[in-house]
């Protein structure tokens, strides 16, 4: 199964409004798993970064000046993600801005079903818990050294890790405890009888002419 792992950085919080996306990044899964094969930009939004996502991200204006703008890479990330499903920290925010974009480039949008929100596992999973990617790092003893700054090739990696914790690991669903049922069920069988392992004639036949040929045979030896 092939999931994609997906995250954005924008100028600020308003996809409603001008805010735009500065670096988008995805992560290929299979079986919940990364494979090493991923996808990042960083685009040209055509405005200025907020104070709050300048403190929050490290991406300056100047930065950002010789990048392309999203029209220039929206087929390459359309061919890295295919059809498959998200796993995105927060659907709504990054899926908004990604429709919004999109909208502008006359493209069709995404539906929101596209994406398992690990929000809502986390919210599901820890009722009352905080469900922020850091807060669920920590649970699950992820390293967070490297995210002095919030980037979105960074926090699919982070994701990703959370992710298959969520969903219970590369053993998801497998127990070493079987079922009562099923304890019971083995119980109900009858007992098949035991196999015949005594040698036939031809067998015994053949072994004693084996033997016969062997020099000072110890099967022998009186």
């Amino acid at each position: 199964m092939r999931e994609i792992v997906l995250d954005t950085e924008t100028t600020g919080f308003d996809f409603a409004g001008e805010d735009r996306i500065v670096e988008i990044a995805c992560l290929e899964l299979m079986n919940h798993v990364p494979t090493g094969q991923f996808y990042q930009a960083y685009v040209n939004p055509g405005r200025a970064m907020s104070e709050g996502a300048l403190q929050v991200t490290g991406i300056t204006d100047d930065f950002l000046l010789d990048k392309p703008p999203i029209g220039d890479v929206a087929d390459e990330f359309l061919a890295f993600i295919g059809d498959s499903p998200f796993v995105i920290h927060n659907a709504a925010f990054d899926i908004g801005f990604l429709n919004a974009e999109f909208a502008r480039l006359a493209r069709v949008p995404f539906p929101i079903e596209r994406a398992t929100d690990t929000v809502l596992i986390a919210r599901r999973k820890f009722p009352g818990a905080p469900a922020s990617l850091d807060a669920l790092c920590k649970r699950f003893d992820i390293d967070l050294s490297k995210r002095g700054k919030h980037g979105a090739l960074l926090d699919c990696e982070l994701l990703a890790a959370v992710y298959l914790e969520l969903v219970g690991g590369r053993q998801q669903g497998f127990s070493l405890v079987r079922s009562a049922s099923a304890r019971a069920e083995s119980r109900q069988r009858e007992a098949r009888p035991a196999r015949p392992h005594a040698p036939s004639d031809t067998e015994l036949a053949a072994h004693a002419t084996l033997i016969a040929e062997i020099k000072g045979a110890i099967w022998t030896a009186e």
